[in-house]
C-alpha cells in the first residue's frame, strides 16, 4: 500500500511539474513574442528617425550649396568689377603716357 501511495504521490508530482512546465513554456513564449514585438517597434522607430535625419542632412546640404553658389556669384561680380576698373585705369594710363610721349616728341622737334 505504501508503494502505491508513494507511486501515486510521485505521479501527481510529475503531472504537476509537467503542467507547470507547459504553463512556463507558454509564458516564456508569450514573453519572447512580446520582446520581439518591442524590438520590431523600436527598429521601425529607429528607421523612421534615420530617415528624418537623412532628410534634414539633405536639406542642410542643399542650403549650404545654395549659399556657396551665391558667394561664388558675388566673388565673380567683385572680380569682374575689379577687372573693369583695372582695364579703365590701364587705358587711362596708356592715354596719359601717349600724351606725355607726344609732348616730348613735340619739344624735341622745336
Amino acid at each position: 500500500m505504501k508503494k502505491h501511495m508513494v507511486l501515486g504521490m510521485v505521479s501527481a508530482a510529475a503531472l504537476s511539474l509537467a503542467a507547470c512546465s507547459e504553463n512556463a513554456q507558454q509564458e516564456s513564449a508569450e514573453a519572447a513574442n512580446a520582446m520581439a514585438s518591442d524590438v520590431e517597434e523600436v527598429a521601425d522607430e529607429t528607421g523612421a528617425a534615420m530617415g528624418n535625419v537623412g532628410d534634414v542632412v539633405e536639406a542642410e546640404a542643399d542650403q549650404a550649396g545654395e549659399k556657396i553658389e551665391g558667394a561664388a556669384d558675388k566673388a565673380g561680380a567683385v572680380i569682374d568689377n575689379a577687372a573693369d576698373k583695372a582695364k579703365t585705369a590701364t587705358g587711362e594710363a596708356m592715354k596719359d603716357t601717349g600724351e606725355v610721349i607726344k609732348k616730348a616728341g613735340e619739344e624735341v622737334k622745336n
